[in-house]
């Protein structure tokens, strides 16, 4: 079968804040994620062909992940089931303002557990974009089947898509996850990344000055730059494309936000030659994704809650109407 994308990567449970049990306790709820998943998912609602690859363990919630990909149309030929390690944690955290903090319950975690030999490749032959980000690089034996992936998708040509989706507590040494993101970086033709990343990447704390050492050391086609409530850029070549946030007033979850905001532009490249693309194309391509993310930020969980294609053109629509009357 032919792919539109495949992604390589964790799958997990986010454990969401739900509210207070009658003892006044926090009540959590189970949400499927995993950044790799969530673009995925979000490229089904585009209507393209998705498969994953990774590793979930053999219990309960491996078994409502694998059901939750089946259930939203991402191919899940690529899931292992691991007898021994079980499936990964999270626990999410939201502010006020929905945004988040992490704990994992990965130490190990099944997603960490990925061989080079349990990675298969037809999967990534058959792709037009390969799509991976640094959690599963963290531990050395998904590091290898990473980059045995990464290695078949260039033999082949196919669009190398990196998200670096930094969480520093996954990390036991923050040097190794500087190297580890280079070296994304150093393979990607599509950088999507936060602001912060690309701090922390760069040594530096002027944004425009990072992402110019980003352009400088890499022969990356796009750079895809989010920067939560402050919009996001676009850095294509000559071009500097600037997208202003959509913010919603019933923000509850940001969890997602930027897969979200990562698969819609992936969408967008699939339909449209990212070697021709010009500042027009990449507004709208900005703006769809912008739309897309903001949606997801008043739903819970991700993977689950991507939005459809018409919620999308009707959010722009409504914000252009806005400004018009002003």
């Amino acid at each position: 079968m032919k792919y539109d994308v495949v992604a390589l990567g964790e799958l997990l449970i986010d454990f969401t804040i739900d509210g207070k049990s009658n003892q006044g306790n926090n009540t959590y709820e189970a949400n499927p994620g995993g950044a790799p998943c969530n673009v995925l998912a979000m490229l089904n609602k585009m209507n393209k062909k998705t498969a994953f690859i990774g590793k979930v363990g053999n219990d309960a919630f491996g078994q409502i992940l694998k059901k939750t990909i089946d259930d939203v149309g991402i191919d899940s030929k690529g899931l292992m089931f691991d007898e021994h390690v079980n499936t990964t944690l999270a626990f999410v955290n939201i502010d006020e303002n929905g945004e988040r903090s992490f704990s994992f319950y990965r130490n190990p975690g099944a997603d960490m557990m990925l061989t080079e030999e349990e990675v298969d490749f037809e999967i990534i032959k058959n792709a037009k974009i390969f799509h991976f980000g640094t959690l599963s690089m963290t531990h050395e034996k998904v590091r290898i089947a990473t980059k045995m992936a990464i290695d078949e998708a260039k033999k082949r040509n196919i669009l190398i898509s990196f998200d670096p989706n930094l969480r520093p507590l996954l990390w036991e040494d923050l040097n190794l996850a500087r190297e580890q993101i280079d070296f994304g970086c150093s393979v990607c033709d599509i950088l999507k990344i936060e602001d912060e990343e690309a701090k922390f990447l760069t040594n530096c704390d002027n944004i425009e000055e990072a992402v110019e050492i980003l352009k400088n050391k890499y022969n990356i086609k796009i750079i895809l730059l989010t920067a939560g409530s402050k919009g996001s850029t676009a850095y294509y070549k000559d071009l500097v494309v600037k997208q202003e946030a959509y913010l919603q007033s019933n923000t509850i979850d940001t969890t997602g936000a930027g897969d979200t905001f990562c698969g819609s532009c992936l969408g967008y490249i699939i339909e449209n030659d990212i070697d021709n693309l010009n500042e027009e194309k990449i507004k709208d391509m900005i703006s769809f994704a912008s739309a897309a993310a903001s949606i997801v930020t008043t739903k819970k969980g991700a993977i689950c809650s991507m939005p459809e294609r018409r919620e999308i053109v009707d959010l722009i629509d409504v914000s252009r109407n806005a400004i018009h009357q002003f």
